[in-house]
């Protein structure tokens, strides 16, 4: 019997099944999820329970029944912590982590459940199955083999405790780095020392400022990664240096919000994991079952890449001095905060183009409406129309209806475009509700940005990155809207972690396509379109500066396999020692081009899914090159080939092998060579 109170615990009444998140308050959640848990485990038994041999449709069909209301509570839950985490969402997360791990172990290492989806995979060859629920059972077992449902009870026992701790340090892991990244914003006095940015980027730190009782100075908030995106107009040096510095420094300060510690049990406790499970180190675990199939093979792709990039970044290290030593009447050696500074300097003298200069052009209504979405409909045939009768979770947040070119109903696309201390940092999708004709039901995703507000009246102007980093979430948001899959276990971007980034990297390309770029790219007040000669200047440079962008990548990449290939009695004493050590190896310790993740903020591998596969970003853009010169190849900007693109890649979700897909797609396999090509590590 549900709480007929609680609107987490009825069915939302809202098209397409959106929470009712204008209802939900705080204190719902956690009898939510204990009223789900319990469910959950009761449909598990009743499939445990029958007496009748293991076929698939009571068994496997069955599982894939189970956890509805988990999945509906869970989604609006971690849809909210993730981008409004108020200290009251912060504390009911940290109740939660654990028991969410021990009830992921409870169904997943259940003995009784194991032995039945073992006999169903074991006449796998004589059921009469179609192709996708052939792969669901085989998935279900190797998913279930993998997280240790062969083991004895003792050893249950001990991962189920490991994993309820590694669950609860991922959480403050990820708490510790908000709150510092928080912290660690940075004050200006005046706007002269910000000189360099426009007016709508001080309009947005007078802002920001205001909001924390600071009336009259300049606050600027980090982004994710190392740096920040104003580091290229600052002209003031020192203001550089602090912003960089700060980012740098994030929870790794010997105050509340330390990393280092957290970290340091959380590698342990994944080594230690993985030992149970059988394997040398987590990072074997992971990559076990994924495409890459072992660290080694990541090992060999990254080696492979990192010896020309950094020979790349040193070059480009000299060209960025040889500007500093023309040009300053006091020459100094360039550091990392000059880097991004100096180097749209050297663009502009070799290609004539100042990126910083190009704000106006990318008004952040248009790139949506004119510029994502155009080039959707032009692709896919899909149109978007916002309902502002439908509220999100936050009243930033934005939501669009999606149809098909037939007019049928496709789901729903939430936009969060603006920063705000409650949300953590960097930019991400994440599905509300996932299609599955099972449950009958159509998608609803969101995708996050951290754009800068502006103050009231201004119009919100992006940088060239901030755009590409909306075409690319949106990528993302497409193969969450397009999958059309029977079974939840196979459901929008539920694929293998070093296949996700693909479709996202292909949707960057229409970001300079010509008839999308022409659509989007007007002058704000003028209407006039971005001059063909800037926009010939800038396909020009799309292997300007790689050696510095691959470099970053690659040594993030590369730290997070170090960490995660040391052993259970490895013994880190010291995180940047370890970092350094890790760096030098591979031949990225450079301290002009730091890594872009840095072990106390590394996100992604610490309290994200990406541990031990942040090399997914580079494996995926193999494939994400080769399908841009299919494109290229093929018209580019048709329905035609969005239809099959669509088809045989973005529409089948997790519901077959993604190489398999791929080959489908591209008729053969990837190769390499358009990337190299494309970074500029040909030569």
């Amino acid at each position: 019997m549900t709480d007929a109170s609680n609107p987490l615990l009825q069915p939302s009444t809202l098209p397409y099944g959106l929470p009712d998140f204008a209802a939900i308050r705080p204190e719902h959640y956690l009898p939510a999820f204990q009223a789900a848990f319990d469910e959950h485990l009761r449909e598990i038994s009743r499939i445990t329970m029958v007496r009748s041999m293991p076929t698939f449709e009571n068994t496997i069909d069955a599982l894939e029944r189970s956890g509805d209301l988990l999945d509906r509570v869970a989604h609006a839950f971690y849809t909210v912590t993730s981008a409004d985490a108020t200290p009251e969402i912060q504390e009911i997360d940290e109740h939660l982590a654990p028991l969410m791990a021990a009830h992921q172990d409870a169904i997943t290492l259940d003995g009784a459940l194991y032995w039945r989806v073992q006999q169903v995979h074991a006449q796998l060859a004589e059921l009469d199955l179609d192709d996708e629920q052939r792969y669901l059972v085989e998935r279900h077992h190797r998913e279930m083999t993998h997280a240790g449902a062969a083991l004895d009870d003792a050893s249950k026992e001990r991962l189920t405790l490991l994993n309820q701790q590694l669950s609860t340090l991922n959480n403050t892991f990820e708490r510790n780095l908000l709150n510092d990244t928080n912290d660690l914003a940075v004050v200006f006095d005046s706007a002269e020392e910000l000189a360099g940015l426009s007016a709508g980027e001080l309009s947005a730190a007078s802002r920001s400022a205001q909001e924390r009782g600071l009336d009259g100075r300049f606050l600027i908030s980090l982004p994710l990664f190392t740096g920040h995106p104003y580091l290229a107009q600052l002209r003031d040096r020192e203001a550089r240096r602090r912003i960089m510095d700060a980012s740098r420094v994030r929870a790794s300060r010997d105050n509340g919000n330390d990393n280092r510690p957290v970290l340091r049990e959380i590698v342990r406790l994944r080594a230690e994991r993985a030992e149970l499970l059988g394997y040398a180190s987590h990072a074997a675990y992971v990559t076990a079952d994924e495409t890459a199939g072992t660290p080694e093979a990541v090992e060999r792709m990254l080696r492979e890449l990192a010896a020309p990039a950094a020979r790349n970044a040193r070059a480009e290290r000299e060209a960025l001095q040889a500007i500093v030593d023309e040009t300053e009447s006091a020459p100094f050696p360039v550091e990392a905060h000059d880097w991004a500074f100096y180097t749209e300097k050297v663009r502009t003298a070799r290609y004539d183009i100042d990126t910083s200069a190009l704000r106006p052009w990318f008004e952040a209504e248009r790139v949506l409406q004119d510029g994502v979405f155009f080039a959707a409909t032009q692709l896919y045939g899909v149109t978007f129309t916002e309902r502002h009768d439908l509220v999100a979770y936050h009243p930033g947040a934005r939501v669009f209806e999606v149809h098909n070119a037939d007019g049928t109903a496709l789901g729903l696309y939430v936009l969060d475009l603006y920063t705000r201390d409650s949300k953590r940092g960097g930019a991400w999708m994440n599905p509300i509700v996932s299609q599955s004709h099972l449950r009958g039901t159509l998608p609803v995703v969101v995708n996050n940005l951290n754009v800068p507000l502006p103050g009231d009246g201004e119009p919100t102007l992006l940088t060239l990155d901030e755009v590409t980093t909306l075409f690319h979430e949106f990528g993302h948001a497409l193969h969450g809207l397009f999958a059309v899959v029977t079974y939840p276990h196979f459901a929008g971007t539920n694929v293998f972690r070093d296949f996700v980034e693909f479709p996202s990297q292909v949707n960057e390309m229409w970001i300079l396509w010509p008839e999308v770029l022409d659509n989007y790219a007007r002058h704000h007040e003028t209407g006039e379109a971005l001059d063909p000669a800037i926009v010939e200047r800038l396909r020009a440079t799309e292997t300007f500066n790689q050696g510095h962008d691959t470099s970053e990548y690659l040594a993030a990449a590369w730290l997070d396999q170090a960490w995660h290939r040391v052993g259970p009695d490895g013994e880190i004493a010291d995180v940047s020692s370890f970092e350094s050590a890790a760096l030098a190896d591979i031949g990225l310790d450079d301290p002009v081009v730091p890594t872009r993740y840095s072990s106390t903020y590394f996100a992604h591998v610490f309290s994200g899914g990406y541990s031990a596969g942040y090399y997914s970003y580079i494996w995926s853009e193999v494939l994400d090159a080769d399908t841009v010169d299919w494109f290229r190849e093929n018209g580019g900007l048709t329905r035609e080939n969005g239809d099959r693109f669509r088809a045989r890649l973005l529409g089948v979700g997790g519901s077959k092998d993604p190489l398999v897909a791929y080959r489908d797609f591209r008729g053969r396999d990837a190769e390499i060579a358009p990337l190299l090509k494309r970074r500029g590590l040909d030569t």
